[in-house]
């Protein structure tokens, strides 16, 4: 539940600063992107430190090498939220990070079918609902993002 609250509460609050006039902060997408930074890097620290033991836990056990393969998620994890924060890697770095939920989803799938968490967030349907969200978020950025361009490359095109 709580990547949810950071990626929802970073978003909103520079949507409502720019709405204020208290920031210049791009629109919407902008928000989003740096909401979806906030929140896959606190999950990407989530696989070194505090939830590491329940990560590879969560890994099916038909995947070899559980550990490595948490390690290198959250590698990933941390690579796309920096990625992220950069115009020119923003659209590539959402790619990958929608492409590393669903390769990751079978992992609260099979948490879920093993109660391996009795949070409420961690059953099957509320976090595909969430990982709905994730997703729809960085496809969003995916679509809705442009890098900023020289305005003569913009007049040209």
């Amino acid at each position: 539940m709580e990547p949810l609250i950071i990626l929802v509460s970073v978003a909103l609050t520079l949507v409502v600063a720019r709405a204020l006039g208290l920031t210049r902060v791009p629109p919407w997408p902008f928000a989003v992107r740096i909401g979806l930074a906030g929140m896959f890097t606190a999950t990407g620290i989530a696989h070194f430190v505090g939830l590491r033991g329940e990560l590879v836990a969560m890994v099916p056990p038909s995947l070899p090498a559980p550990e490595l393969l948490v390690t290198v998620t959250g590698v990933l994890e941390l690579a796309g939220a920096i990625g992220l924060l950069v115009d020119r890697t923003a659209r590539p770095a959402a790619l990958g990070l929608a492409v590393l939920l669903l390769a990751m989803f079978p992992a609260n799938v099979h948490a879920a079918a093993n109660g391996l968490s009795r949070a409420f967030g961690d059953q099957l349907l509320p976090r595909t609902i969430m990982q709905v969200v994730f997703l729809a978020a960085t496809v969003a950025v995916l679509v809705k993002h442009r890098s900023r361009r020289p305005a003569l490359d913009r007049a040209q095109v």
